[in-house]
Formats: structure tokens, sequence, C-alpha cells
């Protein structure tokens, strides 16, 4: 009796043991998952039909995770000629993330005012692992 008792303590040691080692792995395998960039570049071409979007965009991808690394902002050539264009990046945790508030209900009716306020270029970049 007492070497099946011993087993059984043995045994659940193992298992909380392995549960563990699962959940690290599984927390790790999400920081080594790349970051998303959403980025916009832009020629805002209706300064006041823009005001409404400017104002409610960041609580539409907030809910995603999404923040923002770039809002506009001076831009400084380094080499050639500096883009006249405005420029937005939001990073999220993954595509997927910033590929469903993209797809969102609340993004999509936002982002008619973009499209007619202004002139603009958008696209999703997949980043490094995050770390």
């Amino acid at each position: 009796m007492k070497k099946s008792k011993a087993m059984a303590v043995a045994m659940a040691g193992l298992a909380y043991f392995a549960v563990g080692s699962c959940r690290v792995m599984a927390a790790d395998a999400e920081l080594a998952a790349p970051l998303a960039y959403y980025v916009a570049e832009f020629e805002v071409t209706d300064p006041e039909g823009m005001k409404p979007y400017s104002a409610q965009v960041e609580s539409t991808f907030k809910p995603y995770g999404g923040h923002f690394i770039v809002r506009g902002g001076k831009t400084i050539s380094l080499e050639g000629e500096a883009p006249m264009r405005r420029r937005v990046v939001i990073e999220f945790a993954s595509i997927e993330k910033a590929q469903a508030w993209y797809d969102s209900k609340e993004y999509t009716e936002l982002r008619k005012i973009r499209q007619r306020s202004a002139k603009t270029d958008v696209y999703l970049i997949e980043g490094v692992p995050a770390q």
C-alpha cells in the first residue's frame, strides 16, 4: 500500500511538472510570435472631413491590443528625399489581431471616412518575433 501511495505522489508531481512545462512553452511561443504593423501613408484631401476619423480611430484598435508607434510627426531625410505624405504605424501582437481590427465592424465604418478624406496606401507588415 505504501508503494502505491508513493507512486501516486510521484505521478502527481510529474503531472504538475508537465503541466507547468507546457504553460512555459506556450508562453514562450506567444513571445516568439512576430509582431505586426499596420502602416498607412496618406495625403489628406479634406482636413475637416478627416477630423472624426482622427478622433475615433484609436478607440477602434485598442481592444485588439494595438498602439501607435508613429502618428505623423516630423520626417527627416537621411538619404534621398523625404516623402511628403503623412505616415501612421500601429503595432499589434500578431498579423491576425491586426487583420481582425481592420475587418472589425467599428473600423470598417470609420475607414470610410478616411477613404473619402484622404488618398491612402495601407498595408500590414509582419515584424520580427517579440522578445
